[in-house]
């Protein structure tokens, strides 16, 4: 399986991306797909998650200003972040939760995101 991130780029505080992470397996095989992010020096952090059933999950930081959705006919699981802020200057990546407890967690490459002030 491929997870393939894209969307990041430079953008001024209080603008806005959409990251994309497209699966090159049907996403109704995972039981979740999400966002972590990662800032130099410090841990990676869930951003958001949303299951195959579209239930979504937001960290505390970025609620009411990014959105997760999914795309089940492009196999493709969006980030729409809006209000950017300097704060949320990080590598963004995928991740892709397998139904089967046995098949491991699949990861995509990262996409910079850099906010200025």
């Amino acid at each position: 399986v491929q997870l393939q991130a894209s969307g990041g780029g430079l953008v001024q505080a209080g603008g806005s991306l959409r990251l994309s992470c497209v699966s090159s397996r049907n996403i109704f095989s995972f039981k979740s797909m999400g966002w972590y992010r990662q800032a130099p020096g410090k841990q990676r952090d869930m951003v958001a998650s949303i299951s195959s059933g579209g239930l979504t999950n937001y960290a505390d930081f970025v609620k009411g200003r990014f959105a997760i959705s999914r795309d089940n006919v492009k196999n493709t699981v969006y980030l729409q972040m809006n209000v950017l802020e300097p704060e949320d200057t990080a590598v963004y990546s995928c991740n892709a939760v397998p139904t089967h407890w046995l098949e491991n967690t699949y990861w995509g490459q990262g996409t910079q995101v850099t906010v200025s002030s």
